[in-house]
């Protein structure tokens, strides 16, 4: 099996789609033309050995880097070139038990308490 996803005008994801093997080796021109869907298609892959990222719905399809990208989450954040994934400016803390989110205005992790 292999997965595609299509990319509008702006080359952003707007759906991801499986074909099978017998297709995979001409995947484009069989949802474009054979199924009749049109559009840009570009291949992915779950295990990242395409593209970096597997493709999701709203993520954009960087021609450069030849390379999935999820929006930016926080302006501080910053891309990690070789992964294509944005990255904090501070690690997350790792401690057994805890759970920490992202406060964009300290510019720092949070514990997140449960009530």
């Amino acid at each position: 099996m292999a997965h595609f996803a299509e990319v509008d005008e702006n080359d952003i994801v707007v759906r991801v789609l499986v074909v099978g093997n017998d297709q995979e080796h001409r995947g484009q021109e069989f949802l474009a033309d054979d199924l009749g869907l049109g559009g840009t298609w570009v291949q992915t892959s779950y295990n990242g050995n395409m593209r970096k990222n597997y493709a999701g719905i709203g993520m954009k399809f960087d021609r450069v880097r030849d390379a999935f990208i999820a929006p930016k989450p926080y302006p501080s954040w910053v891309l990690d070139e070789q992964t294509c994934v944005w990255d904090a400016p501070t690690p997350m803390p790792v401690v057994e038990g805890k759970m920490f989110t992202w406060v964009e205005a300290d510019l720092n992790w949070q514990e997140v308490v449960a009530p």
